[in-house]
């Protein structure tokens, strides 16, 4: 089993950036694929972006594609995700996940019901 905690979140006023961390602890990091999703008031929890586990392959969804960048430090055990230009409905809370295992397929690092385990969240909100 491995804990997560997302640590960065906060208050930004639109074009600004942020960057999230999300420390694990219990089991060897580089076991995990590493994911962040998000989840805005009044919607489902959606995708946001995932790294592998050797820190080569990334995956994004469509609108954050060129200002978001996720990347780990298996070192540190910690994923990152750096956050540009940021607009008003990037505001939601966000969350990290890791799935222990091997993605074989580059479709199932968006998929959020096969990432084993979750942090509690963290909250951007982005001011216009």
């Amino acid at each position: 089993q491995v804990q997560l905690v997302e640590s960065g979140g906060g208050v930004v006023q639109a074009g600004g950036s942020l960057r999230l961390s999300c420390a694990a602890s219990g089991r060897t990091f580089s076991n995990y694929v590493m994911g962040w999703f998000r989840q805005a008031p009044g919607k489902e929890r959606e995708f946001v972006a995932a790294i592998n586990r050797i820190g080569v392959n990334t995956y994004y969804a469509d609108s954050m594609k060129g200002r978001f960048t996720i990347s780990r430090d298996n070192a540190k055990n910690t994923v990152y995700l750096q956050m540009n230009s940021l607009k008003p409905e990037d505001t939601a809370v966000y969350y990290c996940a890791a799935y222990s295992g091997i993605f074989y397929s580059g479709s199932s690092y968006y998929r959020q019901e096969l990432y084993h385990y979750w942090g509690q969240g963290i909250q951007v909100t982005v001011s216009s």
